[in-house]
């Protein structure tokens, strides 16, 4: 067969011994004094490795360095904490209403959204003229906004379209000229641990004159601040 027909292969050399492949896929030199001293100082080296394979640890052991993400992380934890607790006690403490209705012009109109104070009013009471969220008395399901106009012990008379407190007529900014209702007489004695409420706009409002007193206990909380619209932000009067 013609060689110019096939790839040329290396030719081994007679008395030239193969090389030998030793661990790891290594090369391993044979032959001479030389190679065989090479090959036993890599047996060694092997046999070495392998021992010292044999008896290392499980696992390595490294200097303890204290590290900052540790400590940072308790106080983040703590930190989500607090303010998930802030949360929960706002949520008690203060809630948003959307006020629906007219029963409150021209000081407080439908839509607006105030911000409703739970706590002030089991610790410090009530005052006259505080303006309050309270359960409906013929239905606890509804939450009315209304005016304390009387506490326990005040006698409240309607006339004319005027109220008195305790034989003074009451001084009441917060009624427009619309407002006022003139057709109703009445006359009570507020009782321990109720309150007679109004609504602003008289001739809109279901209130004290319909269903009656209100137990301290239907009272829900004052009504603080108003949120929504921004054009009128502010305080309640």
């Amino acid at each position: 067969m013609d060689p110019a027909h096939h790839d040329s292969l290396p030719l081994k050399q007679p008395g030239t011994p193969a090389p030998q492949i030793g661990a790891h896929g290594t090369v391993l030199p044979t032959g001479n004094p030389e190679s065989l001293a090479s090959l036993m100082r890599l047996a060694g080296e092997v046999s070495l490795a392998g021992d010292l394979q044999e008896f290392r640890p499980s696992r390595v052991l490294r200097p303890t360095v204290p590290s900052a993400t540790p400590t940072r992380r308790p106080w983040r934890r703590m930190g989500l904490r607090l303010v998930v607790g802030l949360f929960f006690l706002w949520g008690l403490a203060f809630n948003v209403s959307e006020v629906r209705g007219s029963s409150m012009e021209p000081g407080i109109h439908d839509r607006d959204h105030v911000m409703v104070d739970h706590v002030t009013f089991h610790l410090a009471g009530l005052d006259r003229g505080d303006i309050v969220v309270l359960q409906y008395p013929l239905d606890p399901s509804l939450d009315y906004i209304k005016r304390v106009i009387g506490l326990p012990g005040d006698k409240v008379v309607i006339s004319r379209g005027s109220v008195f407190v305790n034989g003074a007529i009451l001084d009441e900014p917060y009624v427009g000229p619309h407002s006022v209702e003139p057709w109703t007489h009445l006359e009570t004695v507020v009782r321990a641990d109720h309150c007679f409420v109004l609504g602003d706009n008289r001739k809109r409002s279901s209130d004290s004159r319909e269903f009656g007193q209100v137990p301290y206990g239907n009272v829900r909380g004052k009504a603080m601040f108003r949120f929504w619209p921004m054009g009128r932000f502010g305080t309640l009067d």
